[in-house]
């Protein structure tokens, strides 16, 4: 069997440095790292093979946030601090690994055996990491659902539900023209699970309810925000009301609004899709489909605990859509 005394030797560096580099405990150089790591490839290296065969598991949960362009960093600080407060209560640690990709770092969890368990975020619908996870006897849970999910027990809001919600409140204040202020480019352009799921239920009711709708993603900046609203307002001149699905984008978007003398929500009723306190803190409280980035968390961690504990789980649990009022939408004229 290897021992993590032949992969210091390979990698030409300490036992203690080998596992300081393969639990992330303590700073170690990228060069050092990647050494460690090709020395664990080239042996086949499992950590604490025997204690996990004695069924203690490492109390370590891996937490895959991979930090790409277009993610916003509070959401998913919001979801790594349930999940690792969730964890806790069930006396487990959380070890995060935020490679581009993330193949590499679950890769590297599933030989070595730094964690009993992974939790996915940013699900692609057809995200390269699930295969891996799939051929892998690590358990996990993706937090979305991509476009397969059979075999995987995901969780999420209902995202397309929430889409739904938006359009179906606004087409009963008697809006007619609306519009979807999506999730920065990038995000559709990598099919980012939750986001087409939101544009697939938005579309789906304005063309229930006949509504004139468009879905423009969007940057996150205040000239971002600028640009967008005078763009639509030249090519929608009848737009009355507007959904948000872009967090950043929530005051910026009322600022420039308010410039351009368009009255929210005199002339135009704003809805958006973000945690409900955020909604309820924005200059202008703003009516929302709630996201629980707190139960999203919680949730996954349940489920993997189920897993680890050879209990059954189900396959995808949305989370049911809610939508709180509030001052940011009126009937159509008012």
């Amino acid at each position: 069997m290897v021992k993590i005394t032949d992969v210091a030797r390979r990698a030409g560096v300490s036992p203690s440095t080998v596992s300081y580099a393969l639990s992330g405990k303590r700073p170690i150089s990228d060069a050092t790292r990647r050494r460690v790591q090709a020395a664990v490839h080239e042996l086949g290296y499992r950590a604490d093979a025997g204690r996990v065969r004695a069924g203690r598991g490492s109390k370590v949960l891996a937490l895959a946030v991979p930090m790409r362009p277009g993610i916003h960093v509070p959401v998913m600080t919001r979801l790594a601090v349930s999940v690792v407060t969730a964890a806790r209560a069930h006396d487990h640690d959380v070890l995060l690994l935020t490679q581009g990709d993330g193949e590499e770092g679950i890769g590297r969890v599933a030989e070595t055996g730094l964690a009993d368990a992974v939790i996915v975020t940013d699900v692609q619908l057809h995200d390269p990491r699930l295969p891996l996870l799939r051929s892998r006897s690590l358990p996990s849970v993706p937090i979305g659902v991509p476009a397969e999910p059979e075999g995987l027990a995901c969780v999420d809001l209902d995202f397309r539900a929430a889409g739904e919600l938006c359009v179906e409140h606004l087409a009963r204040l008697g809006h007619r023209v609306v519009a979807l202020v999506g999730s920065p480019p990038e995000v559709y352009v990598r099919r980012t699970a939750f986001a087409r799921r939101l544009v697939e239920g938005f579309t789906s009711a304005a063309d229930r309810h006949r509504l004139t709708s468009a879905v423009l993603p969007c940057g996150t900046g205040r000239e971002d925000a600028r640009a967008l609203t005078e763009r639509l307002l030249r090519e929608l001149p009848a737009l009355t009301a507007v959904v948000v699905h872009n967090e950043p984008l929530l005051d910026p978007l009322t600022d420039a609004f308010e410039r351009l003398e368009v009255r929210i929500p005199g002339d135009l009723s704003l809805t958006a899709v973000c945690p409900a306190p955020v909604a309820a803190a924005a200059r202008l409280p703003l009516t929302s489909v709630a996201v629980p980035s707190a139960e999203l968390g919680a949730r996954a961690v349940r489920l993997l605990m189920r897993k680890l504990s050879g209990a059954p789980v189900p396959g995808a649990t949305l989370l049911p859509t809610r939508l709180t009022e509030r001052a940011s939408t009126a009937p159509r004229g008012v």
